[in-house]
């Protein structure tokens, strides 16, 4: 078979299998009921506690008590009646409650839904990375910053290299796909290059996000004036490492990122108008701890009744197109200008599932 292992077949097919049903058959539903609310993507955010600081991390707050299985898996069942197929846990840190995790990707997973994990990875363990792979995972998000600990910047590699050896060993034998995320700062510009050739090593896929400072207000977050933030005399140092990754995507390296949004990226951290058509509110909706709903999370504080997993979201789309205007300079999420790029040409979707196949289930620029 060329090389190609039974097991390494079998995987490539699963993950090639799934995409089509998780992914491309609820987009073309969503075109087909376009005047209707059907998310192909669904975030729930599970967690406000995190175990470590991240000084440019904005999202946790270890004062807040995190969602209830109960709420977990209403939320699970309403956003399947969307015709939904995909669920992003979020935090916080999600494994913060491993034995909640477990349930809720259980649950979610036999309910035919394709789960997404992210984790920093310092709680991960052999064992709780075994119970997660028979759970049917689909994907676990590595979030690793630096491969040693730079100040502010805690997710390093080498407090985590055992579990990242084991979860890659596992991957295969239980189907998952790994994701390394890589958040581009100030401060670990080298770093970006070496973990990309580490995940190029290993046979993963990368995620880049560009550092993004909160759009409102958040009156719990301590590190306003972090040295993280990427300004005007890091541009130069960004745009090189920016046009190496678009490089090695060229090449092959699997990633997440389209093109298109790396050389966005440059625009972005410059201020600079990114026209990109964000799909949030109406091919994504977000969860929040307590069953309330948000089109996504930087719009999740805002003063606005956007419906609950009981009653249904409350869209508007006059409004919503609005608020649009006002919030989309200031974000350029990774997974939201991904399903932009995506639903904007039909084909793009069917592209993205052959890759997803061809490429050994490792996810592919579309």
């Amino acid at each position: 078979m060329n090389g190609i292992g039974i097991q390494t077949l079998k995987y490539r097919i699963k993950n090639g299998s799934r995409a089509v049903r998780r992914w491309v058959v609820p987009y073309a539903q969503s075109r087909i009921y376009a005047s209707k609310f059907r998310p192909v993507l669904g975030y729930l955010y599970t967690e406000w506690k995190c175990n470590i600081d991240c000084h440019y991390c904005w999202a946790y707050d270890n004062t807040k008590k995190g969602m209830s299985i109960e709420t977990a898996k209403k939320s699970v069942d309403w956003l399947k009646s969307t015709g939904c197929r995909v669920l992003a846990l979020m935090g916080g840190e999600p494994l913060i409650r491993r034995s909640f995790i477990l349930e809720l990707v259980e649950y979610a997973t036999n309910q035919g839904l394709f789960v997404y994990l992210p984790t920093n990875g310092r709680l991960l363990t052999e064992e709780f990375i075994d119970k997660i792979g028979k759970t049917g995972i689909a994907a676990i998000n590595l979030a690793i910053d630096c491969v040693k600990e730079i100040e502010g910047l805690p997710k390093a590699l080498e407090h985590i290299e055992p579990q990242f050896e084991y979860l890659v060993k596992q991957q295969e034998k239980y189907g998952y796909i790994i994701v390394l995320n890589i958040n581009i700062t100030s401060k670990n510009l080298a770093d970006v290059k070496e973990l990309t050739e580490i995940a190029h090593e290993y046979g993963i896929a990368t995620d880049y996000h560009i550092n993004e400072a909160p759009y409102m207000e958040q009156p719990h977050y301590k590190h306003k004036d972090t040295d993280t933030y990427i300004r005007e005399e890091h541009w130069e140092s960004v745009d090189q490492v920016l046009d190496w990754v678009i490089e090695r995507c060229r090449m092959g390296y699997p990633m997440v990122n389209v093109i298109e949004h790396l050389e966005d990226m440059k625009k972005f951290m410059r201020g600079q108008a990114v026209d990109w058509k964000c799909r949030a509110g109406h091919n994504s909706v977000f969860i929040k701890a307590d069953g309330t709903l948000s089109p996504c999370f930087p719009l999740s504080n805002a003063n606005k009744d956007w419906g609950n997993i009981s009653e249904g979201f409350r869209l508007d789309h006059d409004e919503l197109k609005e608020q649009k205007k006002e919030c989309t300079p200031h974000c350029l999420s990774t997974c939201q200008y991904n399903v932009s790029h995506v639903y904007q040409l039909g084909t793009r979707a069917l592209m993205w599932a052959f890759k997803h196949a061809r490429m050994g289930g490792r996810i592919a620029h579309a």
